[in-house]
This record gives C-alpha cells, structure tokens and sequence, in this order.
C-alpha cells in the first residue's frame, strides 16, 4: 500500500505549479520551456522520483522539500506563489512528513530554516505581501515548534528570531501582522528556555567561538531616517522584496525595504562584554499593557511521557495557548493514542544514552548524529544554549531605557519576552546567564522603576519578581536596591506620581511577601546583616504607616499595605497550627524541602509526573519543550546542594538561634552610632567601637583596615583623610594589603583602589597614597617594571589622563590627550625603557571609554554606573553570600516586630471601613494574631488586641440608656464583640490586663440587661426559690419619705415613660444585641476558667475584684455582680483553690468587715462567703481555712451583722446539714457557734475578733487566717478590739442597750472547786488555741449582752443545733461544751418569746439616718446613673420590725415550739452524756498518741455538761409563758433525778444547789408574769416541792459537806421568801408541808441530835429553829412539842460559830443591794412582830446579809448569791470580789 505521505506531497505539487503556470509570466510557454523552467523542472523531477516509490521515508526529506524552497528563494516569484508554497511547507512540518530519525532530516530543516528566513518575492501591494510575511511567521513557528525543530543550529534559530523581530519592530506593517510576530515570539522564546534544563552549559572557549556568529542584531529595527524618506507609491513597480535576513545591496532595494538587512545603519546591541553603556536615573512607573500572558497552569507540566503526534500549526492571529483541534481538515491524533509516529525518535531503553561514544552528538530526545556531511562537510550541531544565551542577551539589551535605539515598544516586547523566559526556565544554575540577571538586566530594571510609562513600569515590576523569586540568593544587593526602590516610590510625596503607580509598588511588596520564607530570610539576610538595612524593620514601618490614611478615606494602597502585613501573621499563624497538629512530622518534611526550596518545580523542570496525565497536543512553546525533553536535573541538584553548607561569616551555624540574631541586632546598632561618628570625626568613631568592644584595643590595624574596607555606611572622604593621616602609615599598609591585586592591570587595580576611598586634593597626600599603592601592585605581580617608580609614574600617568579624558574643566580650555600624547608622555619612564606599547594602548582605550569614577565626585549616570559596580563588587565577596532558612525558622522574632504595627493598622481599618468583606479580614487578621500569641505565650500582645476589641464593641464607650439600641444596631460592634468572646474562650490562658476590659464590658451588659438570665440571678438562702436576681427593682431611699414626694417621683417617672416608650426600631436592637450577647456566651468565661492558667486565673479575679467600692462611680449592683462571678470562678477552681483563697478572703474581708452599714453587696458577700464554705467543706486541703474565714463574720460591725443574720442563719443551717462530718477542730466549731450565738440571739460578737481601725485609709488589709486565729478570747488584751465598750458602741452600736461607762467585760475569777474543775475540763493544754470566756457560774445566764434578734434566724439556728444534737456522729469531744453553752445562749434569748428583745426594740429601733453619720455624704446619690437606695432591699431587713408593733399570734406559736425544741435537746444531751463521754473515753483508750485526755467521770460530766445544761432547763422555768414553764419544770425534775446524776458526790450537789436551784428559786420570787398569777403560784410551788426532793434524795452525801449549815440556812431563807410570795394561799399551804417534810427527815436521821451538847440537839437544831420562827413561829411546837427554844444571844453566837470560818475576815465589806432591781414593797407579814432588834454591840457582819432583809423594810436580797462566795474550801478562804462595782453586774437582768 502506498504511504499516504505520498499523495499529500503529490497534492501540494499540483497546487504550486498549477499556480505557477497560471502567472502572466508562464502563460505563453510551451511545455518545452516548462522544462527548460527551473522551478517547474525540479518539480516535475520530485513527481517522477514519488512515483517510484511506496514509502516517503525512502527518499530523503531534502528531496521533496527542494522544489518548494527553490519557489521560496525564488526572486522572480509573486507573492500568492510564494505563500503556496510557504503553505505547503507548513503542511509537510505540521503533518510530521520528514521524519525525525531520517539521517537527512537535520539537513533538510536547516535549508528549510535558511529558505523560508530569505525569502524572496515580487512585491504587489502592502496587503498581499503582508500575507505573505504572515506565512512566512507561521512556517518559522511550526517549524521551531515541532520535534523536527530540534535539529535546527544555533545561528538558524538565531535566524529565525531575528527575523520574527524585524516584523515586529517594522511600524510601517499592519498592527495585526506585528502582533502576530509577538506571539509567534512568545511561543519560540517559551519553547527555548523551557529546554533550556535539556542544554549543559559548554566550555567558555567553546562558547567563545561560537558567540562570534550568533550576534544578533537590532539594526533595521528603529526607524532610521532612511525609512521616513522613502514613499511608498500607490501602485508599485513590480519590485524584488528580500526575506528578513536577505543580504542585498540596499541601493537595488526600492520596494519594501524594511526586509533589507541594514549592514550600514545597524547597529550592535552592547553585549556583556560592552557593558559600560549607559543607565537611567531612577524612579516614576507605568500600566500594565499584558502583551500575551503565556504560561498556564497545564503548560507547567511535565509531559514527559510524550506520546502526542502532529503539533497543530497555530494561525498567527490566535493565542499561543489555544488548542486547535484539526488543521486543514485532519483531525489531531489525542496524546493518549499510542502511535507515536510522528515522534519516533523516542529511545525505547533511555539507558543505551550512557554507553553511547562522545564523537556523536546524541540530542536530548536521543537522535544520534553521526557525522553525516552537508555538501560542505561540516556536522550540523543542534542548537543548545549559546543561542539561548544570544537570545536572552538580545532581550535584555531591548530593556535598556538609556540607549537611544530602544522605543517603548521596544523595550515593552523585551520586557514581555523576558517575562516568559523567566516563566519557563530556572536560570539560576547556567552561570552564562546568570551573569547576565546580576549585572545587566537587574540594572536596566531598576532604571526603569524610574520611568513615568505605566506599561514599561508594570512590566519591569513582573520581572523583577520572577527574579527575586527565582534567584534570591544570587541578588542579595540588588534585591535591597529594587525594595530600597519601591518604598521611595511608596513614599514619594510628588504630585506628579501617579496614584497608580504606588499601588503597583505596594502591590510589588505583598507579592514578595507572600513567597514563602521571604519575609524569614529578609530578616536574617539584612536586618541580621551589619552592613544592609533593616529592611525587613523599615518596610513594616512604611507598610504600617500607609495602612492609616492620612484623610480618613480608605483607598486600595491602605488595604495593600494591611495585605502585606498580614501576608506575616499568615503565615506564622499557619506555621503555628502545623506545629500545634503535628509537630514531628512537620520538622522532617521542613528539613527534607530547605535544599530544593528555591529548586525550580514551580517552572515544571523538576514537576513528576503522574503516568495516567493525558497529555494535550502540544499547541505551545512550553508544551512541546516538555515533549522533548528528557530530564537533565542532575546538574542543578548538586548545585544546591553546594550552597547549602556554605553560611555568613556573621553566624555561627546556618540557622543562628533568635539569642544570636539580638546581639547582632545590638551590635548592628552599635556599628551604626560608631560609623556615624566616624562620617565626622575618624578618630572618634573608632573610640566609640573600641568602647563598645567591637574593635580592639589597642588599635590594630589590620582589623580596622577590613572594617574601613567593608563597611559601605563609611563617608570615602573620610576613609581618604583617615587612610593618608601621616600618623596612620601603618594603617595605610593594611588598607592595601586588603585589596588582591594579583593578575590585574595596573589600570584595572587602580580603579579598583580608588573606589574604596575619596582621593584627597593635597599632592603629598596622593604621592603618599599612590606609592604604597605601586609597591603593593608590583609586588603581588611579580615586579613587571624595572623599578616601583616607573610603576608610580605609570599609575599617577593613569589618574592624569582620567582626569584629562573626563573633567569638564579641563576639557572646556583643552583638547583631550591622545593615544600618541599619552604614550610620548611616558617614553623611557620605565627605568629608562618604554612601557609594553600594547598595554599602554588598552589602558588608554579603557580609561577613555570609562572613567575611574572618584567616590562622592559624580553625579547622574556617571555616579550611577559607580554605586552599581561598587553593588556588583559586594555581591561578588562574601557579604552577597544568602542564606536559606526554613520558613518558619523565626517566627516569633517576626512576629514581635510585627505585631505592634498590624494590630494598629487592622484595629484603624476595621474601625472606618463599611465594607463587610474588609471588616471579615481584619477579624481574621485579629483571629490570627492571637492565635499566634496563644502559641509563642505573648501575653501583652493578646492583652493588646482584646483591648482594641473592647473599644470597638461600644459596649464602654456607650451610655448604659442608649446601649441596647446603639450595640443591636451596629453590626460592627456585634462582630467585635463575638471576636472578642470567641478569643477570651479560646486563649484566655495567657489573657492578664485584658481581663479588665472584659469585665468592663460585662458589667456594661449587666447594668444594660443585656446578659443571659443565668448570669443574672444568683442562689439565695432566704429566697423560697432559692435564686434571686442581681437586677433588683428600683425602690424608694427610705420609707420615712414623705408620701408627697413619692407620689410627685411617681408622677414624673410615668410622664418619662410615656415620652419614652420604646419605639420597635429599639426592641428590634434590644433583641439582635441580646441574640449576639447569647452566640457570645459571656457564661463561658466562668465555667470554662477552671481550664485557666493559674496566673490568668489570678488576673481574671484580680479584675473582678478591682470593682470595689469608690466614692465616685461606685454602684452597689456592679459590685456585687462582679463579686458573684468571683464566686462562682472560685467555685468553678475547686480543684485548686487553695492557690486563689487569701485573695478571695481579702477581698470578702473588704466588703464586709469594713462594711459601716448594711446594704445590698454586704449581704451578697456574706451568702457568698457561706456558699464559698458549704461547698468547699469537702475539701481536705483547704476546709480549715475556709471555716476558719467564717470568723469574717464576727468581726463585722454588730449592726452590720444583724442586717443580715437571717441569710446567715439559713447559710448556717445548710453548711451544717452539708459538712457536719467534715469539721472536727474546736476552734472551726467555736467559730460556728459563735456565729449562730451572735445571729441567732443577737449576741455581741467576741470583743477580740471585732476590728478596732475603722478607717479605711490606714487599713492594711485583712489579716492572714493564721492572725485570725491568734485572737483568743483567753488572751485579750485591751490594746486590741476597743479601749472601752462605750466608745466602739457609741459609733456604732444603735441595737443594743447602753451599758454604764464601767462595764469593762473582765469576766469571772474562778472560785472554787467546781469551777476549777470546769476550768479544766475547759482547758486542758496550754496550746489550746481557744478557751472560752469565763462566766458567773452561780447565774442561770451566761452574762452574755443580748442584742436585738431575728426570729426567723432564731428558729433557722435552733434547728441548726437540733440536726447537730439529734445526731450523736456530729457531738464530738470538739463541740460539746460549744453545744451546751450555744444551747444556754439560745435558752436565754428564747426566753419569754423573745419580749425583752422586743421591749429594747421599741426604745432603740433600728434609724438608718445614724447609721450613716460616719459615711461620707454621697452627693452624687442624686444625680448617680441608677439612683438607688443604701438598703434597697428594704423587704429583707430582718430585724423584726414589721413585727415590731403588735406581736402576731403565730409568732407565739413558734416562739412556744422553739422554747419546747431547746428543752427538748437540754434533755436528749443531758440523757445521751454519760454514754457520749463513756464511749468517748473507750474511743480514746484505743488511740494511744491522742493529744486530748477524756475523762468520763462524774465531776467532767457535772462541769462540762450536766450542770450547764440544767442551768438552761432552770431559766426557762422562769419564762412568762405558763406552758413553756411547766414543760421545763418536768424536765428539770426529771433531769434531777435521773439515775445518772446517782454517781454525783457531795460537793457536786452542793453546787447542784449553789447553781442551779438557789438561782432558779431567786428568779422566780420576781414579778416574771403578771398577767398569769396563779400560774407563777404553781410553778414557785412546784419549784420549792423540787428543791426539798432534791435535798431529801441527796440528803446523806450532802451532810458530810462542811458547809451544810449555811446550805440548810439559805434553803429556810428561801422557804420564808416562798411563804411570803404569794397572793393566794397556794403557797402558804405548801410550803409549811414541804418543810416539814425535810425536818422530819432530818430530824429521823438524827441530823439535829448531838450527844455533846447540853440539850441533846445540835447547834444546827438550834439555828434552824431560829430562822424558822422568823416566819413559821408554830411549826416547832406541831411537829417537835418538847424542843425549848434557846436565847437570842446564845443562838447568834452559835450561828457565828458555825459561819465565822467561811466569811471575810474584815469588817469593812458590805453588800449594797444591786441597783438594777426594781424596789418591791415587802408585805407587812414579812416582819414578824415577836422578832426583836438587833443588839447594838454585835458585828454586823453576819446580821447584815441574813437579817436585814427580813426585819428591815428594805427590798429582799437574792441570797443565794451573797452566800455563794461563803462556799468555798473550807481549807483556804480567798476573798473573791476585789472591789465593789464588779458586783454591779452580778445581777445584770
């Protein structure tokens, strides 16, 4: 079958000629000159050889092409012709018809590439030709575009291109023609650097050859003069027009000459080797024109795996990038199919490449070329680097804005063309071009950034990022001079500087800023470099800076320069949550990418490819660069891998640590201050360094000679005159020893001399300069002239003709010197001899084309050229050396630098802008910051921004009226507000100042009742819901105030309300804000702080506690909703509370000891306190200090404490029915005790805990628990608690009755054995850190000072001790004695239901107006933001006085139950204590180490317990509620005589007597209830029946008591004041029975006879009957008729006898009878009549007590309590009043 190849050729044959013949020229021949035709010969030749054979591989590639190229030369061929066959060529390259493998291909393509680029034909008119050169475009496109294209030579594509160029730059050509050359341009120069990893750079010599024949040039490109002349006339003769590259004779060219090739007018463009051109001055920019954006995201794929076939021939017209999907009708074969035909050069074993010998040359895709032989015999090497390298000079040379020939378009297309160069290849590792970027290109671009066209300045800016991208480390000094640049650019303060053009740069910036690490090496590289900027420093200022606008209007640069800010805080914050989720793996994979970082894959040379990618037909340069290429990046890898180990000088290692980074930092600073002194005075900068230690000391030369060499700050001048001092000769040695001289021309090393310095203007000077100059240069070069002078003649010789060559001076009066001056002027200098006349010349031609520019001399070009050479120098040393570093190496460093700067910018630009996208980012920008801060642990940088938030929220910033409204309707504030939660919640770890603010801004939603109802209310003890609200209803001051003026408040309130009712824009604002407050979860900072830092825990509480109370705008409500969060954090950090107790105490301590009257926050304080207690309890750790805090409460102010007694009552009663087992010290019990004592009968609290220094000035705090504690009762000095009762109670004690100015509470002496005994059972060790106080023990009470008392919290604190009683598990050792005496106090106040209490009320009832005397006057009260009562709660005050006026029923009943309650616990411990003490003791028995003795003997129990607590029964017999009495009575008597009280001993019943029934007895002869006479008969009957039983039952022990007598006497006395007390003869029947009843006992025990006496009967019969006749004068003769009553004198005597030893010895002591009594008439049956006066001589002594009350008329004493201190041992008498106003309180009620 024939290849049908075959026919295609065969077709275009047909079609060529059969135009051909149709041309005017042929149609007369005949078919005899179509033979003798050349053209139609050779292809009626080609159709003969087709026909023979079936394969069109059998016949070289040049066979069928030479009849069409022939056309293509042809000059007598008409333009249509010509494009048929131009069309015809694309055809076969497009098709794949020469075969890529044919060893004749390369031939083929290059005489293809030759034809086509001199294309010749007869011009018809612009139009046609046009088409023409259009083909001729396409052809040379697909021709460099498909694989055969890569057999063409370096000089063909350098053909190629130029021609390209030569249409694009021809204006006179139509736009779209010249556009169609631009892409055609895009796609070659794309297709060349993207093979640009398939070159390897040759061998300089090699290069050097073979860059002689590749220059390319831009003659014929401008418009020269020659075009402007010429016409073109409308019909044009018929004219040869030549190709492109054409060489003819210009003067034969008279049609289109633009084709010509301009030998004459051309000019070279400068190459590297012509470098000194010339260069702009800097700084304006430009738009951005695009030309054609190249590279898409696909075309940066490999596609390696090749398998496409025919590349599709693009029209000129369409983009580079566009896909067409079939050309002349034949569909493109996919890149999947697996015919690779069209590419068949692919190698099937790549490995067979390494074997291969090196005399043929194997390209890329692994065609061999042997060395077949064009007809010259030359081999055809395929093009390869050095026209890349011609190309890429070429391009750069267009860019130069300083060479006349460049236009705009020009440079524009250079520009454009070197965008997609740098797109497509990784320049880095081909030192060729790489010397290129340094040195040209980055110049030109500098200059440009100068330029005022917007299109070139865009343009440049593109480039240079690809640049810096790419290339970093090799552009470390021309980086800072493009950033330098652009911030002068940012800055500029021109008007002229487009607006647009500032936005470009800053647009520059955050470009860069984004490339990952840039910012990172930025810093390390200049900042942490002695002798860069700090660029890093200087930028974010200039971009922090210009992120505020100066007019309050946002525009696109502010927005930018937040953006590059940002681009940081991106960055670190990603790096932070990578470190956070995985750090590990993070640090593998930053080590394994730091060497190929700047690799280029982001140019697809090193991407890998996935196999199943299909792969499209490649339609542009780049793609079929990846089809050809087979990878080369060997090379580059173990380029990089070099560089990497290299590192700065300055470090110690290649990632210094942030430690090393400060001290050079530091340093840096230091170099600077030193080189600025130095810029004026030399020798003072180098003191300063040798100060700072940064030079040493002294001097050394060589040291300071690097520093003056490399520090580029230096002033040259001065270096100049430091250098050339006389005195620094040495120095001067070591300055030129610093420079390598070596191998350079004395010319050349000259200039290198005179650069580092200003060569002063003193010729001494310069002769010195210039001699140690010659001697080093002659030295290091090995002596080359025969003596150093002739090498300083020569040198100064050089300098003369600089000046000579380039001063303006000198050249306006002279001529300038020529070569043959020059040379004549140094004849025979060299010792004699002339100087090599060879070198003489090139110094000549070296100095004329460029001067030796003197430093700070020049300006313009001249100055610029200079400042670049002295750049490109510092690059070269070791200061350009760049080093990599993982990105997020420094982070933190960065990031506190950055921080300031952008959270001022983002906090400015949320705050103007309107825009809902911009408001967005600047939160995340928020978001970011802190989360960064979180991780580094910043604490001051997230305090920073949440403070911004609080600002934005208004929430302080807004009236609490207006807040509601302003928050629900500012949508800004809502996102400020949620942010700033959001961040609490999430980071409130390292928040310490911010939580100020954001307890500011609660208590604003507080105070606008904007937060959840949770946060809002509040447990509550006395509250029957148990939660109350801290949002309390406005009530009026003082219930005193006038009902007129409430009444006129009402008004004008109503008339507010009706003006302001709330319009539905507000409710709607109320509800969103109160919706956001709900998303904001404010609660959420108080449960989620147990998972708080401890010092932000402290912090946290440290803000809520700041809200203490102030004179100006304190509020109560404020403050005690700041205290309920305290507490509730506290409650939330159980687990640690220990950490945070001392400061919550304090600040309790604060509210409430120091708390001058009652109020709302004193109340709060206390529930909280208690709540603190009932839930900590539990804890081991701290329980003790938390009840040891309790005692708070007891040195608050006594009228203070009884506002709020009832919350404390109910907190009590539930901390107790909670933690009861929980408390096992007695002084935690003695604090609970004391506390139910002092709220529940309104008991002063113990003097020691009351805190004297009620000045708040001076105060120095709370103590210490510890301290507390230390205030024992046993131990209280007067200089602590008050000076006297009356001053302290004065201030303010309004509750309580007045006391006489002398009634200091010294307590009691104990006396006597039962009292020692109870003292010890009391106190049993020395260390016992609390006794109690001592009290009278012969009273019923405990001489404790009532106050007023709440019934409620009276009842509340008894059935606290119930629980306590009823539960035998919480009567402990620890709080039994506490128990008995709280009962007894209880007792006392219950008595009577709690009348004298309320009798005392009505006297002194509680004035708030006195209790604010000592407060300063509060004027701002009135105009106060909420005004609100000092005691709003009005309804909670608990101080009885609704029931002040008539005491309800039910009161009664309740008061009834408690009284019944109390007796009932008296008997349950009285019944349970022997058994309690005995186990107790067993208990004890077990534990050997117990530090506390127990006894359960009968003298501990009667001390300790039973006594006491009979007392307690014994005073409620004398309540005036009949019921109450009688119940006690039972219980008394049942008490008495139950079987534990047996084991009693005689002295313990005797003081069962003393003081328990002697005092009950006295009580009851008073006047206790009037209204219930006849019950007071009975219960006195019933008391006296008792007494008698008890001394019957007891009658045996008590006889063997020494006192008994004056027990028996005090008993009589008591039955003669019962016989009298009546008004009905109850008594008078009862008492006679009772007595005789004890004398017949006595008398049957034999008790009054005595076998000594006279009578028979003892002294006590006789005494007895004595007394008994006073008052029942016939009972002796009933009951005992014999007995004969003895004289008066002798019974005296006797009774002297029996008594003298038990009274005082003195005379002098009286027993005035108590003021405190209420004189009662005595009944006239009390004297009897028979009893005679007193004689006069007898000691009043003993008459006095026992006589007087009977036969006096003066009021009867209590007895009992004037014979009780008669009753002591009768061993020691000890007097026990010491002086006589102490028995003023003896009797006290």
């Amino acid at each position: 079958m024939v290849d049908k190849n075959i026919y295609i050729v065969q077709g275009e044959i047909s079609v060529v000629v059969a135009a051909i013949k149709r041309n005017s020229r042929w149609s007369t021949h005949t078919p005899l000159d179509e033979e003798q035709d050349p053209l139609l010969n050779s292809f009626s030749h080609l159709k003969e050889t087709l026909n023979n054979i079936k394969d069109l591989s059998d016949v070289e590639p040049n066979v069928f092409l030479r009849p069409f190229l022939e056309v293509v030369r042809s000059e007598d061929t008409t333009g249509p012709i010509t494009g048929l066959a131009l069309t015809s060529v694309n055809k076969f390259l497009s098709y794949g018809l020469i075969d890529v493998n044919h060893e004749g291909a390369a031939e083929g393509i290059e005489n293809m590439a030759d034809a086509v680029t001199h294309a010749r034909f007869v011009g018809t008119d612009p139009a046609s030709d046009e088409v023409v050169l259009m083909k001729i475009l396409q052809v040379l496109r697909t021709l460099l575009l498909t694989p055969v294209g890569a057999h063409l030579t370096n000089e063909s594509v350098c053909e190629i291109m130029q021609s390209c160029f030569r249409i694009c730059f021809e204006m006179r050509l139509s736009e779209l023609l010249r556009k169609s050359a631009e892409h055609t341009l895009v796609d070659m120069v794309q297709l060349l650097f993207s093979r640009l990893p398939q070159f390897k750079e040759e061998a300089k010599s090699y290069v050097g050859t073979n860059m002689k024949k590749l220059k390319m040039r831009a003659g014929g490109m401008s418009e020269s003069s020659k075009w402007k002349k010429q016409k073109r006339s409308p019909h044009p003769p018929r004219h040869m027009v030549h190709s492109p590259s054409g060489q003819m004779d210009p003067a034969q060219s008279n049609g289109v000459p633009f084709i010509e090739q301009h030998s004459g007018g051309s000019s070279t463009l400068p190459g590297s080797d012509s470098a000194a051109s010339s260069i702009s001055s800097p700084t304006t920019d430009s738009g951005l024109d695009t030309g054609s954006k190249t590279t898409s995201k696909e075309d940066l794929t490999d596609l390696e795996q090749s398998s496409s076939t025919a590349t599709t021939p693009v029209t000129p017209a369409a983009e580079p990038g566009r896909l067409e999907s079939q050309s002349e009708g034949r569909e493109v074969e996919r890149a999947q199919s697996a015919s690779v035909e069209s590419i068949p050069e692919v190698l099937e074993d790549r490995d067979l490449l390494a074997d291969q010998s090196d005399s043929d040359y194997v390209n890329p895709r692994g065609v061999r070329f042997t060395q077949s032989t064009q007809k010259e015999g030359a081999a055809l090497i395929p093009y390869s680097l050095p026209c890349l390298r011609e190309l890429f000079r070429f391009l750069i040379s267009l860019t130069n804005p300083h060479d006349r020939h460049n236009s705009d378009v020009m440079m524009h297309m250079g520009l454009q063309l070197l965008n997609v160069a740098l797109e497509a290849a990784h320049i880095a590792p081909y030192q060729s071009l790489l010397c290129l970027v340094k040195d040209e290109l980055c110049r030109h671009l500098t200059q440009l950034l100068g330029v005022d066209r917007i299109n070139l300045y865009a343009a440049s800016i593109r480039v240079c990022f690809l640049l810096f991208e790419g290339m970093l480390e090799h552009l470390k000094f021309q980086l800072e001079m493009y950033l330098k640049k652009l911030m002068d650019i940012i800055t500029s303060e021109n008007p002229k500087m487009p607006y647009e053009m500032k936005e470009m740069a800053l647009e520059a910036v955050v470009q860069l800023w984004r490339i990952p690490s840039f910012v990172t090496e930025l810093y390390i590289n200049y900042d942490c470099d002695f002798y860069c900027s700090n660029l890093f420093e200087d930028l974010t200022k200039l971009l922090s800076k210009n992120a505020f606008p100066v007019s309050g209007q946002l525009y696109t640069t502010h927005l930018l320069s937040l953006e590059a800010l940002l681009t940081v805080i991106d960055s670190t914050e990603a790096h932070c949550q990578a470190k956070v989720l995985n750090s590990a793996a993070q640090q593998d994979q930053s080590e394994s990418t730091t060497a190929g970082k700047y690799a280029p894959s982001c140019n697809g040379q090193n991407a890998v490819v996935s196999e199943s990618r299909t792969a499209c037909p490649p339609t542009s340069g780049h793609l079929m660069a990846e089809k050809m290429r087979l990878g080369r990046q060997d090379q580059e890898e173990t380029d990089t891998a070099e560089k990497k180990s290299l590192k700065p000088h300055r470090f110690t290692s290649c990632l210094p640590d942030s430690q090393e980074l400060l001290e050079i930092k530091n340093k840096k600073k230091l170099l600077i201050t030193g080189t600025e002194q130095f810029n004026q005075k030399p020798k003072k900068g180098i003191q300063i360094l040798q100060e700072k230690g940064l030079l040493s000391s002294p001097m050394d030369n060589n040291e300071v000679a690097q520093w003056l060499r490399e520090n580029p700050r230096l002033d040259k001048k001065m270096i100049g005159e430091f250098i050339s001092d006389r005195r620094n000769t040495d120095l001067l040695d070591s300055f030129v020893n610093t420079f390598t001289f070596q191998g350079l021309r004395i010319d050349e090393a000259l200039r290198l001399y005179l650069e580092a310095f200003r060569l002063p203007g003193e010729a001494p000077v310069i002769h010195r300069l210039l001699e140690t100059f010659t001697d080093n240069w002659q030295k290091v070069n090995g002596n080359p002239f025969q003596s150093n002078d002739a090498g300083f003649a020569l040198a100064y010789a050089v300098i003369m003709l600089n000046t000579d060559q380039h001063n303006h001076n000198v050249r306006k009066q002279n001529i300038p010197m020529t070569l043959e001056q020059f040379k004549k002027n140094l004849k025979g200098v060299n010792g004699g001899n002339d100087f090599d006349q060879d070198m003489l010349e090139d110094i000549y031609s070296a100095i004329k084309s460029e001067e030796i520019v003197m430093p700070d001399e020049q300006t313009g070009l001249v100055k610029e050229n200079y400042v670049w050479s002295v750049l490109l120098h510092r690059g070269a040393s070791s200061e350009g050396m760049f080093l990599h570093v993982p990105e997020s190496s420094y982070d933190r460093d960065l990031f506190t630098m950055t921080w300031g700067p952008t959270i001022a910018a983002l906090s400015y630009v949320f705050d103007k802008s309107l825009d809902d996208t911009i408001i967005q980012k600047a939160i995340a920008g928020f978001r970011k910051c802190a989360m960064i801060s979180a991780h580094y642990g910043f604490s001051d940088v997230f305090d920073n921004l949440i403070i911004s938030l609080c600002k934005f929220t208004t929430l302080s910033s807004e009236s609490v009226e207006n807040l509601p409204t302003v928050f629900g309707s500012n949508r800004k504030a809502q996102v400020a507000a949620k942010t700033m939660f959001s961040l609490a919640h999430r980071h409130g770890d390292i928040l310490r100042e911010g939580w100020k603010n954001i307890m500011d801004s609660m208590l604003q939603l507080f105070r606008a009742e904007l937060l959840p109802k949770s946060m809002v209310e509040v447990e509550d003890f006395v509250d029957p819901n148990e939660k109350i609200s801290l949002q309390r209803e406005e009530t009026p001051s003082n219930r005193g105030e006038s009902a007129v003026l409430s009444f006129v408040s009402w008004l004008t309130l109503s008339e507010q309300s009706g003006l302001r009712s709330p319009s539905t824009e507000n409710q709607e604002a109320k509800q969103a804000a109160q919706l956001c407050i709900k998303h904001c979860d404010p609660e959420k900072l108080i449960t989620e702080s147990k998972f708080l830092q401890l010092e932000s825990l402290q912090e946290l509480m440290k803000a809520l506690i700041s809200v203490s109370p102030d004179e100006e705008t304190y509020d109560e409500e404020d403050a005690a909703f700041c205290l309920e969060m305290l507490l509730r954090i506290i409650l939330e950090n159980r687990d640690r509370v220990s950490c945070v107790w001392q400061t919550v105490r304090d600040h309790l301590y604060q509210l409430c000891v120091h708390a001058s009257e009652s109020c709302f926050l004193v109340e709060r304080a206390v529930v909280g306190l208690l709540r603190l207690a009932i839930r900590l309890l539990r804890r081991e750790d701290i329980g003790s200090q938390v009840l040891l805090s309790l005692r708070l409460l007891l040195m608050m102010k006594p009228h203070v404490l009884s506002r709020v007694c009832r919350e404390v009552a109910y907190g009590l009663h539930e901390l107790l029915k909670t933690n009861a087992a929980n408390i096992h010290c007695t002084d935690d019990w003695y604090t609970l005790f004391s506390l139910l004592e002092c709220i529940g009968t309104g008991v002063k609290p113990p003097a020691a805990l009351q805190v004297a220094n009620t000045n708040q000035d001076n105060d120095t705090g709370a103590q210490s628990d510890s301290e507390l504690s230390s205030y024992h009762q046993s131990e209280v000095s007067l200089d602590r608690g008050y000076t006297s009762d009356s001053e302290v109670y004065t201030e303010h004690g309004k509750s309580r009755m007045p006391r006489s100015a002398t009634d200091v509470d010294l307590g009691w002496l104990v006396v006597g054995k039962d009292d020692l005994d109870g003292s010890k059972a009391a106190v049993t060790s020395a260390s016992k850190p609390l006794s109690h106080p001592l009290i009278n023990q012969y009273s019923l009470t405990l001489g404790q000072d009532m106050g007023l008392h709440d019934t409620k919290s009276l009842i509340k604190c008894v059935d606290s001790l119930s629980f306590i009683v009823r539960d035998a598990a919480h009567v402990t050792p620890e709080n039994f004695e506490l128990c008995v005496k709280a009962i007894r106090v209880f007792v006392e106040a219950s008595l009577n239901g709690g009348y004298r209490t309320h009798e005392k009320k009505k006297s002194h009832k509680y004035d708030s107006k006195s209790s604010r005397l000592r407060k300063k006057p509060r004027e701002k009260e009135g105009t106060s933001r909420r005004t609100k009562a000092s005691s709003q709660r009005a309804t909670r005050s608990h101080s009885d006085d609704e029931e002040d006026e008539g005491v309800p029923a039910s009161y009664h009943t309740v008061s009834f139950q408690v009284s019944l309650d109390l007796l009932d616990l008296m008997h349950t411990l009285h019944t349970r204590a022997a058994g309690i003490y005995s186990s107790w003791a067993e208990e004890q028995r077990h534990l050997e180490d117990a530090g506390r003795k127990i006894e359960a003997d009968s003298q501990t129990l009667w001390s300790s317990c039973w006594c006491p607590l009979l007392q307690g029964m014994a005073w409620l017999c004398c309540d005036a509620r009949r019921q109450v009495r009688m119940q006690a009575l039972t219980y008394l008597q049942r008490a008495l005589l139950v079987h534990d009280l047996q084991t009693l001993d005689a002295v313990e019943w005797e003081s069962c007597f003393n003081k328990v029934l002697f005092p009950l007895l006295t009580k009851l002869l008073d006047n206790i209830s009037p209204a219930d006479v006849g019950g007071m008969e009975e219960t006195r009957m019933r008391a006296c029946t008792l007494l008698s039983k008890v001394f019957l039952q007891h009658l045996s022990p008590l006889l063997s008591l020494p006192t008994f007598a004056a027990l028996w006497l005090t008993i009589l006395d008591f039955m003669d004041k019962y016989m009298h007390a009546g008004s009905s003869d109850l008594l008078l029947e009862a008492i006679p029975e009772s007595l005789k009843n004890m004398l017949l006992v006595m008398d049957t025990a034999g008790i009054f006879h005595s076998a000594d006496s006279r009578t028979g009967y003892s002294d006590l019969w006789e005494i007895t009957w004595e007394r008994i006749d006073c008052f029942l004068p016939r009972l002796k003769e009933e009951l005992f008729k014999q007995a004969v009553i003895p004289g008066t004198e002798h019974s005296i005597a006797l009774l002297s006898t029996l008594l003298l030893p038990f009274l005082y010895a003195g005379t002098d002591r009286s027993f005035p009878v108590p003021p405190s009594k209420p004189p009662m008439p005595t009944p006239a049956k009390m004297s009897p009549p028979d009893s005679p006066p007193p004689p006069l001589g007898q000691s009043p002594l003993i008459l006095q007590p026992l006589a007087s009350p009977l036969q006096v008329g003066i009021p009867p004493m209590s007895l009992p309590i004037i014979l009780n201190p008669a009753l002591i041992e009768a061993t020691s008498p000890v007097p026990l009043l010491p002086h006589t106003s102490e028995t003023n309180s003896v009797v006290n009620r």
